[in-house]
């Protein structure tokens, strides 16, 4: 029997799951603090229940993060058995990751067969923003599985016809909610379309049982949400990037409608805003480009810039952007090794592409004007989302992490709704593989048209279309193949002798097209394999033409190999690079710049002088943002308080509030970097009056005397700074990736305590 079980295993599935293995987890013990805001909420809700009820992100339970915490739970389950450390963090995504491969297998497999189902499962492996993402501990790489698994429940109920199945598919969604918000109910019209056209079952029913189906799916969607918000706000964290601490409030607002429309909240903190129509100074004052793989290069007013911590080369002029001043350091790197020192050139970028060397205007500025650009918010890669329009995702800047097999997908929307139809069928009469295109369709479309036209995400989130990518993919194929197999010598008249020579045309233009995309993301790296890219795409279209059925196993091989070998090196780079990044990204690029972390970084001085003198208090000091204050708390495993949460802009306070927590003794020093500012309201009074207030606090006795303020003790606040490449953090992890965006180099500490 056992025998009998282990000759049923399908081997290619096999190899497949362990590519998918090795590529998402190889190296993560080198993930230091990967994403160091999420890491270091994991670090607290390991501490209570509170928190990790309520995922908060520091482990006095001040604020949350920005998402709800259903993600976070695995990670800190993972990081109470093992520990906090940088692979026990990732290691639920990566698990997340090999499940969603095999569970691309399981529903291609039963309608379309075993090489379709290993199709899927091998382009979804090496999909590059999916091992990018399932090798980190962001929240995206589990949202798919999640998803997955609800569109893989509802299709065992469809063929059970069973009322309890199409219940628990939806009610998976709703968990999806809690991982990510409205993010998940992008694929709804899929699911919708799927079981009222798929399910076999008198109307009356389908409508009854869809109607319990909404019911379970609202009950799951709103139970967390709803329980949180009713508990008293005194006795619970404040809902990070939240205006008014609703965790309802958050879905719909920031995590809702800002991901379509443009940010509208939580701006002229950290970062400027994305896609919003408030033009800041700094936009203005920026002319180069700085897309995801198109950085700043040297030229006239650019010398010397700064971005988001990582200093542009070259001749020092003291402009700056996002208020982090210059070093005159070189960025660290990942895994705690050093990038090379400046020497006048600027850094590529993230997804494969060198800068051009050429200046040009800045259409998707900071904070600024995006006309028809989504809005970059100045991050480089973190906010690189190209030019709003239909062909966005084409584009190097998204195309580039989810793009490679574009064209597949759309072989398979036309080939797999003609392959499957039945011919003579009237022409509301669908197959069942018909039902599979629609409920693929379904998913794809929908997620296309959003990411097409949206003005507030990371490249990264394009995971949410590979699902969809790697099933058409694998529904094109096999349809395309049942075509070429009708013989046109039939005298059989219900059989479409035309369909062989469509399917060769199709094919062609697939493969055509997608090598030629290929070459163009190619292009700016490898220029030798773009002509060899281009050469191959006309050779393999024209070969398909040909009806000849020989040497059919090396054309098949050839063009698998062809399609498949730079999209899996590309996907391979952050396994090569044991990257695990705070803003997922694979290329070549990383190969000599690493990761990125928005923050983790830790002054090991100022860590030591306020741990030494925290005294009672409650928290170990306040500062202004999260990205600010993770590094801290992962190193040390103390409360940190992240005044204005993720983007130093949150309500969570009133000054009067704030000043009271200093006169009872429980905050006794704030910390305030180059970069620490606000737009408005009560965090910008607190911030004033912390300055005008608080006595500078010489931690460090090797700096000299530079600081001052009026009426206070004057002493130096700059000193040596552990930097996220080098940083030893928590369990002896290192944070990822060049100087973060939550750090700077230079701080200063304040004393509270004699104030009152």
């Amino acid at each position: 029997m056992r025998s009998k079980r282990i000759h049923k295993l399908d081997w290619y599935l096999v190899g497949i799951l362990i590519l998918s293995a090795i590529l998402y987890g190889w190296g993560i013990w080198d993930a230091g603090s990967a994403n160091s805001f999420y890491t270091a909420a994991i670090t607290s809700m390991t501490k209570s229940w509170s928190n990790f009820w309520y995922g908060a992100f520091d482990p006095a339970g001040f604020i949350t993060v920005d998402k709800p915490p259903v993600a976070l739970w695995f990670m800190a389950i993972s990081a109470k058995i093992f520990g906090v450390h940088g692979w026990s963090v990732v290691l639920p995504s990566v698990l997340a990751g090999i499940a969603s491969v095999y569970l691309m297998y399981r529903l291609l497999e039963p309608k379309f067969g075993a090489w379709a189902g290993r199709t899927a499962a091998l382009f979804m492996t090496l999909t590059p923003t999916v091992v990018a993402n399932s090798r980190t501990n962001n929240m995206d790489a589990i949202l798919v599985l999640f998803l997955l698994l609800a569109v893989f429940t509802l299709q065992k109920a469809v063929n059970k016809k069973n009322v309890w199945l199409v219940m628990l598919s939806f009610a998976l969604i709703g968990v999806s909610f809690n991982i990510k918000m409205l993010q998940a109910f992008m694929i709804l019209p899929a699911m919708f379309a799927y079981y009222i056209v798929a399910i076999k079952i008198p109307w009356k029913k389908k409508i009854g049982w869809l109607g319990l189906a909404l019911v379970s799916l609202s009950v799951f969607t709103l139970a967390y949400p709803m329980a949180v918000d009713s508990a008293s706000k005194s006795s619970r964290p404040y809902i990070g990037s939240s205006q008014t601490n609703s965790l309802m409030e958050l879905a719909f607002g920031y995590n809702g409608t800002q991901r379509l429309l443009g940010q509208s909240t939580g701006t002229g903190g950290t970062f400027a805003g994305m896609g919003t129509k408030k033009t800041s100074k700094s936009s203005k004052s920026a002319t180069g480009t700085n897309q995801m793989g198109q950085a700043p290069t040297t030229g006239t007013g650019t010398t010397g810039q700064t971005t988001n911590g990582q200093n542009q080369t070259g001749t020092q002029t003291g402009q700056t952007t996002n208020g982090t001043a210059p070093t005159g350091q070189a960025p660290t790197g990942t895994n705690g090794q050093n990038q090379t020192a400046p020497t006048g050139q600027a850094p590529t970028g993230m997804n494969g592409k060198k800068p051009t060397g050429k200046m040009g205007k800045m259409t998707g500025q900071p904070g600024g004007k995006t006309g028809k650009r989504g809005g970059m918010g100045g991050a480089g890669s973190a906010f690189a989302i190209g030019s709003i329009g239909p062909f966005r995702l084409f584009q190097s800047d998204l195309g580039s992490q989810i793009g490679w097999y574009l064209p597949l997908a759309f072989l398979g929307l036309i080939a797999g709704w003609l392959g499957f139809r039945k011919r003579g069928s009237k022409w509301y009469h669908v197959s069942s593989e018909q039902e599979e295109v629609l409920l693929w369709a379904g998913w794809f479309v929908p997620v296309y048209g959003f990411f097409s036209v949206a003005s507030f995400f990371h490249p990264y989130y394009t995971i949410m279309l590979a699902p969809a990518i790697a099933a058409l993919t694998a529904i094109g194929i096999a349809a395309v193949t049942k075509m070429m197999k009708v013989d046109v010598n039939s005298e059989d008249e219900t059989v479409d002798k035309t369909q062989p020579f469509v399917a060769r045309i199709m094919l062609s233009v697939a493969v055509i097209a997608t090598l030629l995309l290929q070459a163009y993301y190619v292009s700016s790296y490898y220029p030798v394999i773009t002509g060899i890219l281009i050469v191959l795409a006309v050779g393999l279209g024209v070969w398909w033409l040909f009806p000849q059925k020989t040497a059919i196993k090396a054309k098949i091989i050839a063009t698998a190999v062809s399609v498949l070998a730079m999209g899996a090196f590309w996907a391979a780079t952050p396994t090569i690079t044991h990257t695990s990044a705070a803003i997922p990204a694979a290329g070549p690029s990383l190969f000599s710049r690493g990761g990125t972390d928005m923050g983790g970084t830790v002054n090991k001085n100022l860590l030591a002088y306020t741990e030494k003198h925290q005294g009672s208090a409650k928290y170990l000091f306040a500062t202004t943002d999260s990205n600010s204050a993770s590094g801290y708390i992962i190193k040390s495993g103390k409360a940190v308080m992240a005044l204005g949460g993720y983007n130093g802009t949150d309500p969570t306070m009133t000054f009067k509030q704030f000043k009271q927590l200093v006169k009872d003794g429980k905050l006794k020093y704030f910390v305030l970097g180059t970069r620490s500012k606000s737009s408005d309201g009560q965090i910008k009074k607190i911030l004033a009056w912390v300055r005008e207030k608080g006595t500078v606090v010489n931690y460090d006795s090797s700096s000299k005397s530079s600081t001052t303020a009026t009426n206070q003790t004057t002493t130096a606040t700059t000193t040596t700074t552990t930097t996220a490449g080098g940083a030893t953090t928590a369990g002896g992890m290192t944070a990822g990736g060049p100087t973060g965006m939550g750090g700077s180099s230079s701080s200063t500490l304040y004393d509270l305590s004699s104030i009152y």
